[in-house]
């Protein structure tokens, strides 16, 4: 191929355009087609672990995102009733151990600091892609208004519900979970101060758990409650709640947890779905990458952080092998489909560890806990995930 090779990326969340960002750098021509007229900033918060925060730094964007995020010293692992702190995990000694900080993050805040890095990426609003045909040298796009655009290379990157998965291997439903959330974002000076919003939080209890933890600077403090629950099933992130459901459910929770909830001025709610690993991700020349190859349960803290780290293999792949994109999508699938899968894996595991009913079994896991942060040695994280924050992407394909 002696010009640059067209990539086109449906989605213009997180991966699809931290996908634009290395792929415009790798000098192809890079178009995402995004269906909602602007970039959708919710106003949730995102946890950037250190594997996270230096695949910004492969990305070339690590000072911009360190900018508009929070650090803290400590996530603290407390009792939902008593209080207690069952573990204190040392997160400011993370840039030392893990070669990154762990850092917190509003998802508009980072999804400003990609799209402020493009420099030659078409971004298409409103282009709803509904269909993907294509064979061994060709991808086809085709969109709602009855456009079409052609690609050497076509990257799904368009949630948990994409299209171009279902066009690639077929539809399937994700995998309810039993589990609902709510979310709602307070701001920081307005909470009362014996109430700590300086460092992480997580609160478990039977059948749920809750974190907080600050966003934008310390300006704003993200709230995540989950419950164990098949009463609500829609999964919209923007379904809007009264905060008593919020109270009514952690009724008799601790006192510096609950007397969060008033200080968010909205609240939303949704259930929890992932969808099992997929052993392929490409089919012609065609691929996924982020939610789209595999939504996971949020419980690793890293969804965006392996949508991070795709785009810069996907990048990384397509710029080792120019001439031969279909060998490229090969070797994006073989160096990424292991670590996601364990990452999916890994979630579901922690789901049930961070729910368990029956107090024996929590105080033999927060035992475990306090252990492993005591005599824990390299890995003295609570929930052991040293192999998931010592992984630097940067290394991967040169």
């Amino acid at each position: 191929m002696t010009r640059a090779p067209r990539i086109v990326i449906i989605g213009g969340g997180i991966g699809g355009l931290a996908a634009a960002l290395a792929l415009e750098r790798r000098g192809t021509e890079t178009i995402v087609c995004e269906q909602s007229p602007t970039l959708s900033e919710i106003g949730a918060g995102l946890n950037l672990t250190p594997n996270a925060v230096k695949a910004c730094r492969a990305l070339g964007v690590e000072r911009e995102v360190d900018a508009v995020s929070s650090k803290s010293d400590f996530l603290n692992i407390r009792d939902w009733k008593s209080g207690r702190y069952i573990s204190r995990t040392r997160r400011g000694e993370f840039q030392k151990k893990f070669g990154a900080p762990n850092l917190t993050v509003h998802r508009a805040d980072l999804l400003e600091v990609l799209a402020g890095a493009l420099k030659t990426t078409q971004i298409r609003f409103g282009a709803r892609c509904v269909g993907v045909e294509g064979g061994e040298r060709l991808a086809v796009a085709r969109f709602a208004d009855g456009g079409a655009i052609e690609a050497d290379v076509l990257v799904g990157a368009d949630g948990i519900h994409s299209v171009v998965r279902n066009a690639l291997f077929g539809t399937d439903a994700p995998r309810f979970t039993g589990c609902i959330c709510w979310r709602g974002m307070a701001p920081a000076d307005a909470v009362p101060h014996d109430i700590n919003t300086i460092d992480g939080a997580m609160w478990m209890g039977p059948h749920g758990h809750v974190v907080h933890y600050p966003v934008r600077r310390g300006e704003l403090l993200n709230i995540v409650a989950h419950i164990d629950s098949n009463a609500w099933t829609e999964e919209s992130w923007t379904r809007e709640c009264d905060v008593s459901e919020v109270m009514t459910t952690y009724a008799g929770w601790h006192s510096a947890l609950t007397r969060l909830y008033p200080y968010s001025e909205r609240w939303y709610k949704w259930a929890l779905y992932d969808r099992d690993p997929l052993e392929r991700w490409s089919s012609g020349r065609s691929t996924l990458l982020g939610d789209s190859a595999h939504a996971m349960l949020p419980y690793l803290g890293t969804g965006a952080g392996m949508a991070l780290e795709d785009a810069y293999v996907l990048a990384a792949a397509i710029g080792r092998q120019p001439d031969n994109l279909a060998t490229a999508l090969s070797i994006y699938e073989s160096v990424r489909v292991p670590r996601a899968k364990a990452a999916v894996l890994g979630a579901r595991a922690r789901a049930k560890e961070n729910h368990l009913a029956s107090p024996w079994a929590r105080l033999k896991r927060d035992v475990t806990f306090a252990l492993r942060e005591r005599f824990g040695g390299e890995d003295n994280t609570a929930f052991q995930v040293g192999w998931l924050y010592e992984y630097d992407v940067g290394q991967e394909l040169g």
